[in-house]
């Protein structure tokens, strides 16, 4: 596991915080995020969200906002009346076998997409009645991989400067 996230009404008052109470930063914030491809349920998808990214060690913490009211597993999380914690997200090179494991076992895939790049796939795995939480299986790889370690290398050199960094699409 790598990172967990959590999924917010208010992103810019998650980071506050993250940053002002839990020393976590600097995040990584992009106000739409470059998600492609994108599907909910296996229909495509326009949900349009809000993403931050920081790492406390070597766990990244990632903040998600739904901005539009577009069916996804996000919107569905916050509608239910909950906030918080959404899923836990383990990273790999091996997307296609770990999606292939998950659906063998039964487990429904409820969203896919990729970010940044084509290598940079996405599936979320509904295990929510096996430990209350979604799973992010996340390919890590190219841009994708390279953005991930500048962000954890920002945190290990933070001194608390600059905690919101705006991102480009």
């Amino acid at each position: 596991m790598r990172q967990v996230a959590y999924v917010v009404h208010n992103i810019r008052a998650a980071m506050a915080h993250w940053i002002d109470t839990m020393g976590v930063g600097p995040f990584f914030y992009f106000e739409e995020a470059p998600v492609r491809d994108l599907r909910y349920n296996g229909a495509p998808c326009d949900a349009r969200l809000g993403v931050a990214f920081a790492n406390t060690g070597s766990m990244q913490i990632e903040l998600v906002q739904p901005l539009d009211h577009h069916p996804s597993a996000f919107r569905a999380f916050l509608d239910s009346g909950r906030e918080g914690q959404q899923h836990l997200a383990y990273w790999t090179q091996e997307l296609d076998l770990w999606v292939d494991r998950a659906r063998s076992a039964g487990l429904p895939i409820v969203h896919t997409g990729y970010t940044g790049a084509p290598d940079g796939r996405f599936a979320y795995v509904d295990t929510r009645g096996l430990n209350g939480t979604m799973l992010e299986i996340s390919e890590v790889q190219g841009r994708k991989a390279q953005f991930f370690a500048e962000v954890a290398r920002a945190a290990a050199e933070w001194d608390g400067a600059d905690p919101v960094r705006e991102m480009g699409i």
